[in-house]
């Protein structure tokens, strides 16, 4: 199981959280002025070459334009370009231009809002021009998909990951209290946490012991599965 955190805002706590067992070291690449937490390309870049080799950098841009996004990743190299801006603000055929763009060693990740069962359509469209998606909620006064910290229907997003054929993450509200009820819910590749995981009532500084008890309720739901196999 993957496990991808967002959304780091300096080196050393993200190298920190890499030691406790996460996958995916997530950030907000740009300034625009629309979201918590944002980072400057050079202060992105310092994170990405802190990174240790085995661990993931994934940028999150708000930006809705093919040339700021080029130019974003770039300026940083992150292993995973992240768009989260509403989602049609990056519509099909900007997505396939930044496949086409983007170095071959940098994978495309949409964030897409998980509704009703207009979503499944939605998510099987941009299956075909990404390289990975990221289940998420939307919520009305929050700019962008996700960082809401709610749970959406995991019932759509578990037919989301069942009708598509690329790696699927699943966001939205989870913590080490429900991220272990969401993963036999949904079977997702990897899961994702934001909000859930900043010290409580900040919406930039990063929790290490929300980390560490998210990332433990994983490891240990998964060795408690092994085992069970095992015996039998």
């Amino acid at each position: 199981m993957i496990i991808q955190i967002y959304a780091f805002t300096d080196p050393e706590t993200a190298v920190a959280a890499i030691e406790l067992g996460v996958d995916n070291i997530g950030f907000i690449a740009g300034k625009y002025d629309l979201v918590f937490g944002e980072l400057s390309f050079d202060e992105a870049k310092e994170i990405v070459q802190a990174i240790p080799t085995g661990a993931t950098s994934t940028a999150i841009t708000m930006s809705d334009q093919v040339d700021e996004i080029l130019r974003m990743a770039n300026a940083i190299k992150p292993n995973i370009v992240h768009i989260s801006s509403d989602v049609n603000l990056v519509d099909i055929e900007d997505m396939r231009k930044l496949r086409n763009c983007l170095s071959p060693e940098i994978q495309l990740m949409k964030a897409i809002p998980v509704g009703g069962e207009e979503s499944i359509a939605l998510a099987r469209q941009y299956a075909l021009v990404s390289d990975l998606l990221l289940l998420d909620t939307s919520k009305e006064g929050f700019p962008g998909v996700g960082a809401t910290g709610f749970i959406h229907n995991w019932s759509i997003s578990r037919q989301i990951i069942e009708s598509v054929h690329i790696p699927v993450i699943l966001a939205g509200g989870l913590s080490s209290e429900n991220v272990v009820e969401a993963i036999q819910a949904v079977k997702p590749w990897g899961v994702d946490s934001n909000t859930s995981t900043n010290v409580p009532g900040s919406r930039v500084e990063k929790d290490l012991g929300r980390i560490a008890a998210f990332v433990s309720a994983i490891k240990n739901s998964e060795s408690a599965d092994e085992g069970g196999v095992q015996k039998a």
